[in-house]
């Protein structure tokens, strides 16, 4: 079973679009986080649900 955690990132509509997708490039390539789940609320409020796999080490010996 893959187990995941998630973290929720809320922006405000005043964050312009290419703001957004450059944090969000930035957090897959470093953090390595992937998206899951984008709102978008009217007035251009968005929630974003970033989420990354969580590796468990099992002992060898």
């Amino acid at each position: 079973m893959i187990d995941y955690e998630y973290r929720v990132l809320r922006l405000p509509g005043a964050v312009q679009r290419s703001e957004v997708r450059a944090m969000l490039t930035e957090e897959a390539e470093y953090g390595r986080w992937e998206a899951a789940r984008v709102l978008l609320y009217a007035g251009g409020a968005r929630q974003v649900w970033l989420r990354r796999r969580i590796i468990r080490v099992q002992r060898t010996a």
